[in-house]
This record gives structure tokens, C-alpha cells and sequence, in this order.
């Protein structure tokens, strides 16, 4: 067992006492931060520096040292894992990540691979390992991937998009095409999270972004089954689910075999707290909040505060924070939790 200098996210995870609460945020890794931007230029572009190790590393390290976090996040991207099974993408600047060749028919799905986390995608676990050395039991660290359905959306889709809606015709249109890619997804997904956390990650996050454009009837369908093979499969270490926008799938979500369940900013928490009895639940300021005062900021965070209870419970934005955010807004935040 890893001793830990600052355990209290893995404590919160596991349900067990903590002296304060931990704080972390979703996007904590990014362009808030100036010595971040710094190290993206090095690296020429945001794919280089995702699979520069050293460089992902240091910029995983940055927040940990200039925001005081209880906890680093491995810099990458969910899209290495559709890369990773024989789907590369492109990041364009302003426009996101754009994946020349999409998934359309059985026969795409035929010619990918399930994905070799050594081969395929050891440029992440030799970041992670980097981490883990250089932060010397400082805090803990976060490892992650995309649910098997947001991923889904990126692979039939191509890129970004607001609707969905290549990815929601498929699964009306061909429910046998849409499980069959679903499944290569979670296969990979498992063996790649597996891989971080003997790598070092001491804690999984499990992000299903395009959640909330499911119905209920969907979500059961396609999202939530996959989920929970990956939360059966990873034994090892405390999972997180984050389901953007999913807020009417909490109760099933919270019978999951995970321990944290992460909550966005429509997700009401006392509601939260009767419907996942049992779990941690992580979450879940509005990230616009850090546009407003100082004064304001400090308020909003103990209103949350109060209303989550100082147990059981991580704090965190309710999505990523948001990349023209005044670092020291951030800060706020973070101490205000801190001195709660």
C-alpha cells in the first residue's frame, strides 16, 4: 500500500473519515493557467503534448503546485482510446477534435482492434508513471477514460457536436451495430484503466459527457450496461461516474459498483444525497460561479458546502472549469473549501 502524504480524496472515496474535505477540479490541467500554455507551446500542439510523457506529466503536476488541489488528474484526452483501437483523431484549434474517417458499418467495426494499453497507448501510463514519481506520495492520482457511449458519439459522429444526432440514428436505426461497437469500446476501456492503475493511478474517473442527451429509456440501454462492466471489472482501486446531464439516472448510477458518483450543476444535491444513499458524491459548482467576486465565489462554495455536509462527499466544479477563468478565482474556490 502506497503511503500517501495527503489521502484525503482516496479517504472521501472510500467513504472513511476525513478531517476536511478534498478538492480537485475536472480540467484543473489547462489553459487557466499560464505555465500551462507555456509547455503547450513547447510541445507545438495539444496532441504532441499529450503524448510527450514528460511533458504531460508536468503539466498533470502544475495545479498541485499553484492551486494547492488534493489530487492531480493525468493530462490526455478521452479520444486516445478510439485512436488506440485504429481511429486516429485531429484536435483543430477552436473547432475541437475532428476524426477524419468514422465508424458507419459492422465492417469498420470488423477492422478495429481492441486496444493493447503497452503498445497502444503507453505513452499515457509512461506519463502516469512520471507522476507518480515526481509527486512522491504528495497526493494521489486521478486516471481516467470516456464512457463506452460518449465515446460512441465521437467514433460514429466524427466531432462535436450539439445533438448527437448521427450517433442517437444509429442506435434506432441499427441497435446491432450500436452494442457491437459499444462492446470493442468497454473491452478497451477496461484493459486501458486496468493498465493506468498498475501504472499508479490511485483512483479511476469514468466520464460519460454525452449522458444527458439519452432518454431515460436509452441511457438503460446503451450507456449505463457498459458502464457497469467497467465498475464490476476494476476492483483494484475507488471509481468514480460522472454522467453529465444524466440526472435522471442517479438512482441506477448509484447502485453501480462504484464509490464516487459525480454530480453537474442541474443535479440538486439534497435530492442527490436521497436517491445514492451510499456513495460519495463529488461535485458540483457551477463553473460560471468562478466568473463572479471573490465575496460571491466564497458564499456560493459554503452554500454547497452546507448543503453536502463536510462527509462522504469530494468537491468539485460541476463540469471542467472553463479555460478563460482568472486563476486566482480558482484559488478562491479551492481555499474557500479548504477553510470550510
Amino acid at each position: 500500500m502506497e503511503l500517501l502524504q495527503n489521502d484525503l480524496l482516496l479517504r472521501a472515496a472510500r467513504g472513511e473519515k476525513t478531517e476536511r474535505v478534498p478538492v480537485w477540479m475536472m480540467r484543473q490541467a489547462g489553459r487557466i493557467l499560464a505555465e500551462y500554455r507555456a509547455v503547450r507551446e513547447k510541445a507545438g500542439s495539444f496532441i504532441q503534448l499529450a503524448t510527450t510523457p514528460e511533458l504531460a506529466a508536468e503539466v498533470t503536476i502544475q495545479p498541485v503546485d499553484l492551486l494547492g488541489v488534493d489530487a492531480a488528474i493525468i493530462f490526455s484526452d478521452i479520444l486516445v482510446v478510439p485512436e488506440a483501437m485504429g481511429l486516429p483523431y485531429e484536435m483543430e484549434e477552436k473547432r475541437g477534435p475532428v476524426f477524419p474517417k468514422v465508424v458507419k458499418s459492422m465492417a469498420d467495426i470488423d477492422q478495429l482492434r481492441i486496444a493493447d494499453p503497452e503498445a497502444d497507448l503507453g505513452y499515457v501510463l509512461n506519463a502516469i508513471r512520471i507522476v507518480k514519481k515526481e509527486l512522491n506520495g504528495r497526493v494521489p492520482l486521478i486516471g481516467f477514460a470516456g464512457a463506452p457511449f460518449t465515446i460512441f458519439c465521437y467514433m460514429t459522429e466524427g466531432k462535436g457536436s450539439k445533438t448527437f444526432s448521427v450517433a442517437k440514428k444509429a442506435l434506432y436505426a441499427d441497435p446491432e451495430f450500436s452494442h457491437k461497437l459499444l462492446q470493442k469500446i468497454t473491452d478497451s476501456t477496461i484493459l486501458y484503466l486496468k493498465a493506468q492503475i498498475a501504472a499508479g493511478a490511485n483512483l479511476v474517473q469514468i466520464f460519460d459527457s454525452w449522458a444527458g442527451i439519452l432518454s431515460p429509456t436509452q441511457y438503460r440501454e446503451y450507456s449505463l450496461p457498459y458502464i457497469k462492466q467497467i465498475c464490476d471489472a476494476i476492483t483494484e482501486v475507488p471509481v468514480t461516474v460522472f454522467a453529465k446531464g444524466a440526472f435522471f439516472a442517479r438512482k441506477e448510477i448509484g447502485e453501480l459498483s462504484c464509490e464516487v458518483v459525480g454530480l453537474d450543476w442541474n443535479m440538486d444535491i439534497e435530492e442527490s444525497r436521497q436517491l445514492i444513499p451510499t456513495k460519495t458524491l463529488q461535485g458540483n459548482l457551477d463553473p460560471c460561479v468562478l466568473y463572479s467576486s471573490f465575496n460571491q465565489i466564497e458564499k456560493e462554495v459554503r452554500k454547497m458546502l452546507d448543503a453536502f455536509g463536510n462527509q462522504r462527499y469530494i468537491a468539485n466544479l460541476g463540469h471542467g472549469v472553463y479555460p478563460d477563468t482568472d486563476p486566482d478565482k480558482v484559488r478562491c474556490f479551492i481555499n474557500a473549501v479548504k477553510s470550510y
